[in-house]
């Protein structure tokens, strides 16, 4: 089973995220969430995966179950608020700290701007976030949760980031092995 965080700071969106993904509902109460996990049968590309959605905690106070839930992360969901310049920053603090603690350079991660509903009180331009998120070739989109915009679509994004990854797990692990037959020892006599 694959795991799947969903991360950012506290206030951005993640389980309203995720609930819109899963039942299609959204909510206005904000409830800060310790973790919660979902199980989640998907077909991407005519294969089949199971996947653990990980709405991991937000909030400053609850960081130490983040940090447990990100180290068995498969992959990554990270928000940020389109009206927030500071869960803008936390985003990035917390792409760096998957990366270190990772310590693998293809990690399937793709960066959400959620909260597109209120772009009349953005604080993070647009052209920032494509710079930054260019310069790392992570895939970028923007949703909101409140009215479903891209919801579904950050999903396939991060779906997608999966299946390459995979396949090209699989295509080095069969490029490694032995090939069948014989093998001969040269002996000098």
């Amino acid at each position: 089973m694959l795991r799947l965080c969903v991360a950012g700071s506290g206030g951005v969106g993640k389980s309203s995220l995720t609930i819109r993904y899963l039942r299609d509902e959204f909510t206005e109460y904000y409830d800060p969430t310790l973790e919660e996990t979902y199980q989640k049968e998907i077909e991407y590309a005519g294969r089949l995966y199971d996947i653990e959605i990980v709405d991991t905690a937000g909030q400053e106070e609850f960081s130490s179950f983040r940090d447990s839930s990100l180290a068995t992360g498969d992959a990554f969901l990270i928000l940020f608020a389109i009206n927030s310049q500071a869960s803008w920053l936390e985003m990035k603090e917390l792409r760096s700290k998957i990366i270190e603690d990772k310590e693998q350079p293809s990690i399937p991660m793709v960066i959400v701007g959620n909260k597109r509903d209120l772009e009349d009180e953005r604080e993070v331009e647009s052209d920032e976030i494509l710079e930054y998120c260019n310069s790392f070739s992570i895939p970028y989109i923007e949703t909101s949760a409140k009215t479903g915009l891209n919801v579904q679509e950050a999903f396939q994004l991060i779906y997608g980031q999966i299946h390459r990854l995979q396949a090209h797990m699989l295509e080095r692990t069969l490029s490694k092995k032995p090939t069948k037959g014989r093998r001969k020892d040269c002996k000098i006599v």
